[in-house]
């Protein structure tokens, strides 16, 4: 009997086992939610995640941090977005804001790290290490009277231990060629100005040329600066340089177009939820400086956002020709939102459209940012860059104002393309720029010629006196002790790239960018052609149906 009962009996208690534990746990659940949380779920005001959130802060068994999961969290959640939508941690909030911002706060000097060491590239004029005694060609090599060099250090590392709070100090020891002791400055930190205009000079008689690399806080004064000083200069056209620039304020992009179009011209117009954010259409109020003077705004496949708004606006208006090759397309608005803790979200919350009606933003789906982020490498692969006929736009047509057809689908399409030039481009110039060969070069005969070469008074004296050097000659033994060697044909290929390249880097380590740009545009075929175009007034009228 007991063989034949033993495991009823058994299966009988393990059966009242889970109905008890069953039953014990809808009584504790019902408990649970009667005592703390019931009303918390159905209270509509809360989402699902609020609760969720709620409930293991409350009543979760262990210790945790609920903040650190809200911050593994929350990128998840933008990931499900558009690929332009983010959120910035408070840590980071700073350095992201700083660049856009037109200063942030540090010692004020342009660096480079090599061979493990920090090399001063650039003292900013008037800068507190200009005030301390720092010049270009120190080496820092303790911070604090802690030795700061070796492979630990990087450049997050270098920003976090000269950046600060304004007025705040900072010790800095540094070897000077020429002299065996470190020398010791005490720095206070200052405001550092971030220049988003960076180059302004004649270009050719009466053309003044621009390069803009980003659109900040104070970007529309150095514009301003500029087309004041090139004016002075007999400048009557302008060439506006937006290759590279992804963007920034749409305040400062506005204000820029503002002084090429006559009052009540349309700008530009964005338009989102309509809820929230209604269209809202930007004119010209009439008071710029430039409305009769032409100009020709180069663009590529890294111009976006502001930079397309600035370019749609002048194509769609026929105010000037836009030359280059098809933009990026990054038309959708970003407002960054504050929170509590000093983070930021920036959430997308409307789409730009050019005076015709073109939306700038190219085709995205949502979450699928991997797949985004791989346009450019396919626009390359397609052709895009080498071949007007690979670019792929929409079939839907836009008029200009003055009767032009332009079409959208993403990005700007420039009315004269220009292919990428890579016909001086060999394997071996490729390796030794990768190597980063011809900057550790250009800075060694910096700074063991500095003295003579800052006696030269401008960046094309500079360049006369390199033509006497051998420079390119030079170049290659240096490139040849670090094991970098190429062909005679690859070499032959290249050269004047390379003897191009190496004299920008010099030229910058004397005098900035304002001798840089004018060296590496000599042979650009982007600006040849600019500066060809617009000297042609015939042609210009033709191209923009005047």
């Amino acid at each position: 009997m007991k063989k034949i009962y033993l495991p009823i009996l058994v299966g009988f208690c393990i059966a009242l086992g889970i109905v008890i534990g069953v039953v014990f746990t809808e009584n504790s659940y019902k408990n649970f939610l009667g005592q703390i949380s019931l009303s918390t779920l159905q209270n509509t005001n809360l989402s699902k995640t609020d609760v969720i959130f709620k409930l293991i802060d409350e009543q979760y068994v262990d210790s945790i941090d609920t903040q650190k999961i809200e911050e593994s969290i929350i990128p998840e959640i933008f990931k499900h977005l558009d690929p332009h939508s983010s959120y910035i941690p408070a840590k980071d909030i700073e350095e992201v804001n700083a660049d856009l911002s037109g200063s942030f706060s540090g010692i004020g000097v342009q660096f480079n790290l090599q061979n493990d060491t920090i090399y001063i590239v650039d003292v900013i004029r008037g800068g507190p290490s200009e005030r301390a005694g720092l010049v270009a060609g120190d080496r820092i090599v303790e911070v604090n009277d802690t030795i700061f060099v070796g492979k630990e250090i990087n450049n997050e590392k270098i920003v976090k231990k000269l950046r600060g709070p304004k007025n705040t100090k900072v010790k800095i020891g540094v070897k000077r060629r020429g002299t065996k002791e470190i020398l010791h400055y005490t720095i206070v930190r200052d405001d550092i100005p971030v220049k988003s205009v960076e180059s302004a000079y004649m270009i050719a008689p009466n053309i003044g040329y621009i390069y803009v690399s980003k659109f900040g806080a104070t970007t529309y004064n150095e514009f301003l600066t500029s087309i004041a000083m090139l004016k002075k200069q007999g400048a009557s056209k302008f060439i506006i340089d937006l290759r590279g620039n992804s963007g920034g304020y749409l305040d400062a992009a506005t204000r820029m177009i503002n002084e090429f179009l006559y009052q009540g011209q349309l700008i530009v117009y964005t338009q989102g939820n309509p809820n929230f954010y209604p269209r809202s259409d930007i004119y010209a109020i009439g008071t710029g400086s430039c409305k009769s003077n032409d100009i020709a705004v180069l663009v590529d496949e890294f111009s976006g956002s502001a930079s397309e708004i600035f370019a749609g606006a002048i194509q769609d208006n026929d105010r000037g020709i836009i030359i280059g090759r098809r933009t990026f397309g990054k038309g959708l608005v970003q407002q960054q939102i504050p929170l509590e803790d000093n983070s930021a979200l920036r959430l997308t919350v409307a789409r730009y459209y050019t005076p015709s009606g073109r939306c700038i933003q190219k085709p995205y789906e949502l979450g699928k940012i991997d797949e985004y982020e791989k346009d450019i490498l396919n626009r390359y692969e397609h052709g895009e860059f080498y071949s007007q006929d690979s670019i792929k736009q929409d079939t839907i047509a836009y008029k200009t104002l003055n009767g032009r057809t332009v079409y959208s689908g993403g990005g700007i399409m420039p009315d004269i393309f220009v292919p990428s030039d890579t016909s001086d481009i060999s394997p071996f110039f490729t390796k030794l720029f990768n190597s980063g060969a011809m900057y550790k070069f250009a800075l060694r005969y910096t700074e063991s010629n500095r003295e003579t070469l800052k006696k030269q008074g401008n960046w094309m004296q500079l360049s006369a006196y390199l033509d006497t050097q051998n420079i390119l000659k030079q170049t290659l033994d240096f490139a040849e002790k670090q094991n970098i060697i190429g062909s005679e044909r690859d070499k032959k290929i290249s050269n004047n790239r390379i003897k191009k390249q190496v004299y920008a880097y010099i030229v910058r380590d004397v005098l900035g960018d304002d001798g840089f740009y004018p060296i590496l545009n000599k042979d650009d075929k982007c600006v040849q052609i600019a500066i060809e175009k617009i000297q042609n007034q015939d042609e210009l009228n033709r191209i923009l149906n005047r």
